[in-house]
């Protein structure tokens, strides 16, 4: 070889390099914008009601959602509430409305190791929407199995002290959350009331 020949510079292949790096800026492009796409339109950014439809389940509600009963009884805006009046608002308090749905049958059951039983109307509470006391409704059967079992499991010297009622209350709170969320999926109510209560 002649050095002629190893000093001339070897001819480059047209666009070589610039096609990869045009390529390679095109692919990061459009993957950008297509994961900009699919995080708006998951997050409900885009795509208007259909999408926001599709969303299923229990929605927490806030306090300035509530349901409020006005002075007639009617609902948020009875007789005696002014139309778009805002509830009174105090400081503190939950960060999310008590939606609650009183059990339409009393519960009636032995105590455990006694000759005494109790009677008792529940209701309850939850932070979420119509959703869980639907689900509460639809698995009544078993949410009311639920509950006699736990009230079954209950002794003389829970049911005859407030500490002992209020862990009653949490057990209860217990059994219907399990029995939902074997059934639904989800439990989601918060607290368990006595509407009455008998120990004969």
């Amino acid at each position: 070889m002649s050095e002629k020949e190893a000093d001339a510079p070897s001819p480059k292949k047209k666009g070589g390099k610039g096609k990869i790096i045009v390529l390679t800026l095109g692919l990061l492009v459009l993957g950008g914008v297509g994961g900009g796409g699919y995080y708006a339109y998951s997050h409900g950014l885009i795509g208007g009601a259909a999408h926001a439809e599709e969303v299923s389940g229990p929605r927490l509600v806030p306090k300035s959602e509530q349901k409020r009963v006005g002075a007639s009884g009617e609902g948020e805006h009875g007789e005696g509430a002014a139309v778009g009046a805002k509830p009174p608002s105090g400081s503190g308090g939950e960060k999310y409305a008590s939606n609650y749905y009183a059990m339409e049958k009393e519960f009636t059951s032995n105590l455990q190791d006694s000759v005494h039983f109790i009677q008792i109307g529940i209701a309850v509470s939850t932070p979420y929407d119509d959703t869980v006391i639907e689900n509460i409704k639809t698995n009544e059967i078993a949410v009311r199995s639920a509950i006699l079992m736990a009230l079954g499991d209950t002794t003389e010297e829970q049911v005859f002290t407030s500490d002992g009622k209020k862990i009653l209350e949490r057990r209860l709170t217990k059994a219907i959350n399990d029995t939902l969320k074997e059934k639904e999926g989800f439990g989601g109510v918060g607290n368990v009331y006595f509407t009455n209560f008998v120990v004969q």
